[in-house]
């Protein structure tokens, strides 16, 4: 749902009635994961996607008829589905789905207004839903951020609100989204719940040091990724926003000295296009000490040996070297500037979501091999 949260925010603002239909949990070849959402308002008019086109229509329905009887329902759908082909899921997935009517003065209409417009903001919020349970419970749900009081809750249970929000909470540190499986009292005894946290937070930053041609063409890629992207240079004539105008941010200054002061997460990537041993050095012994997510550094394969000689002289390990991807990118054979983009954000992806960088022509794995590994967890569990 708060994958399309300014949308959703515009017609709360409007004083839209609508349904979303949220993606619960996925099995198989699942094009989309728990989160996506598809919205439909009381005039019929409908934002996002469920299924990439597969069981659009269906679902389309599902929130037309929800909004008429103005309560929750779970559907799944699947390729062992009789009318697997009539919904159109011949990918061989499955799919849960929740479909919540969002009506002026229901119940979860203020929880929902609250997160869709945090999440719009750019700010950190989680919003958790019973999304299996009692039909009393089902749609239900509650709003946390990172600091503050929760907003909504459960309708009388207040161990119940204390142990998800919690929860959520924890998952929202994260930034993940998943299903969470507890008791209806809150602890582990009890009939069982699924609670469905789906979590908002900023965008992920990329940082890309150079300002060269190269950088001009990955800022863009990584724009279209969804990074918040910031271009440094020691050099003010190079750094300019005429030269980068999709970067979020331009920074004059050495490298090395701006990572010192700027905020990076286990979410940050780091690409280091300067290919000078002054700005490499200090800015890569720093790099790769820190708790970033990826750490990649342009040059030749000489260049990348002299640099790495270099590094050694300084003190970083060779654990620590061997976090660096260096020469950048993925052997796709690129030249042009943009197709040298193309590969840094290929290896970007791949290291994010565990991919291989193979062909799928000819591989025996799975397309999407996260799409099977929905986060699940029990509370007070031990794996």
């Amino acid at each position: 749902m708060l994958d399309i949260a300014e949308e959703l925010n515009r017609w709360v603002e409007q004083g839209r009635d609508f349904a979303v239909a949220t993606v619960v949990a996925v099995g198989g070849s699942a094009p989309r994961q728990p989160g996506a959402a598809l919205a439909v308002d009381s005039e019929g008019t409908a934002i996002g996607s469920v299924s990439g086109g597969c069981v659009e229509g269906a679902v389309y329905e599902l929130c037309r008829q929800a909004l008429k009887d103005g309560e929750s329902v779970r559907e799944r759908f699947g390729y062992s589905d009789d009318d697997a082909f009539a919904v159109g899921l011949t990918c061989g997935g499955i799919i849960d789905i929740l479909v919540t009517p969002v009506a002026v003065g229901s119940a979860v209409r203020e929880v929902v207004a609250a997160a869709v417009a945090a999440a719009a903001r750019g700010e950190a919020a989680a919003v958790a839903r019973i999304a299996e349970g009692p039909a009393g419970l089902m749609g239900r749900a509650v709003l946390v951020r990172t600091d503050g009081a929760p907003q909504g809750g459960f309708g009388g249970h207040p161990e119940l609100d204390r142990t998800i929000a919690q929860e959520a909470r924890a998952m929202l540190d994260a930034g993940r989204t998943g299903v969470l499986e507890i008791g209806a009292d809150g602890r582990l005894c009890g009939e069982p719940l699924k609670v469905l946290v789906e979590s908002s937070v900023p965008p992920p930053r990329m940082i890309v040091f150079g300002a060269i041609d190269f950088a001009s063409a990955l800022v863009r890629i990584g724009k279209f990724l969804g990074y918040r992207v910031t271009l440094c240079d020691a050099r003010p004539v190079f750094a300019t926003a005429t030269r980068f105008p999709e970067a979020d941010e331009i920074v004059v200054d050495w490298p090395h000295r701006y990572l010192e002061t700027t905020g990076v997460d286990g979410r940050t990537v780091l690409c280091v296009l300067t290919h000078d041993a002054k700005f490499d050095v200090p800015l890569l012994e720093l790099a790769l000490r820190l708790p970033v997510a990826y750490v990649g550094a342009m040059g030749s394969r000489r260049t990348h040996e002299d640099r790495n000689e270099r590094l050694r002289q300084v003190g970083v390990t060779e654990l620590e070297l061997a976090r660096l991807r260096s020469p950048i990118g993925l052997d796709l054979g690129a030249r042009s500037p943009e197709e040298t983009a193309l590969s840094i954000a290929a290896e970007i992806v791949a290291n994010r979501r565990g991919g291989t960088g193979a062909a799928l022509t000819g591989a025996h794995r799975p397309i999407h091999p996260d799409a099977a590994h929905t986060v699940v967890s029990r509370i007070g569990s031990v794996a």
